[in-house]
């Protein structure tokens, strides 16, 4: 099984950036494609960012489009996003799994899930 370890979240001001990386430890990383969910409080666990096994095919969610990126490193087996121009509404819990590989509508989650690392924008 692949183990998947977050980092990166902590606290920032609206309009400030945070750096998320994914670390996994798993067999065939660059096989897998990845993907960031994040949960509020109260709120469902929503698809973010997710990006194919090469690199070459990225997923936005509608809210984050044009301010989050999502890249990944297959070398050191890690994926990050990266969050420019936070929101308040961006507080949560973010987490990275391996999502499906067809993205119609969305990328759905496809395997386990980590600890997550939160992610606080204050306003």
């Amino acid at each position: 099984q692949v183990q998947l370890v977050e980092s990166g979240g902590g606290l920032v001001q609206a309009g400030g950036s945070l750096r998320l990386s994914c670390a996994a430890s798993g067999r065939s990383f660059s096989s897998y494609p990845m993907g960031w969910f994040r949960q509020a409080p109260g709120k469902d666990r929503d698809v973010v960012a997710a990006i194919n096994g090469g690199g070459t095919s990225l997923y936005y969610a509608n809210n984050v489009k044009g301010r989050f990126t999502i890249s990944r490193d297959n070398a050191k087996n890690t994926v990050y996003l990266q969050m420019n121009s936070l929101k308040p509404e961006d507080t949560a819990v973010y987490y990275c799994t391996v999502v499906s590989p067809i993205w119609r509508p969305a990328p759905q989650p496809f395997g386990s899930w980590g600890q997550g690392t939160q992610v606080t924008v204050s306003s």
